[in-house]
């Protein structure tokens, strides 16, 4: 089983940065998605951002040009850097990656979430 682990949220005033990350563990053989959720209650999950494994990158709109997402291959962990924050950044994020095993099989799994506030 492939756990994600998250950390890195916190609450922050308005233009404060956070930094997210996403460690998958030693069992995987490749991470060929990578992406950033997030959501409020009662709201729909959201993609924030996605990085895949050739380098290729999606944002939304509302975090283009101030979120950027990549990846530390070297310790299977990718992040989301978040500068200039904004109140209506606020959410709970989750990570979520897939990819293969070191056995062939395939995983996709979720992080636990982290929460993100920015105050006014």
């Amino acid at each position: 089983q492939v756990q994600l682990e998250e950390s890195g949220g916190g609450s922050v005033q308005a233009g404060g940065s956070l930094r997210l990350s996403c460690a998958a563990p030693g069992t995987i053989s490749t991470l060929d998605t990578m992406n950033w959720f997030r959501q409020n209650p009662g709201k729909r999950r959201d993609l924030v951002e996605q990085l895949l494994s050739d380098g290729s990158t999606t944002y939304t709109d509302a975090v283009k040009g101030r979120f950027t997402i990549f990846r530390d291959g070297a310790k299977n962990t990718f992040y989301l850097e978040m500068p200039n924050l904004k109140p209506e950044d606020t959410a709970v994020y989750y990570c979520n990656g897939s990819g293969h095993l070191l056995d062939d099989d395939v995983y996709e799994e979720w992080g636990q979430g982290t929460r993100v506030t920015v105050a006014s």
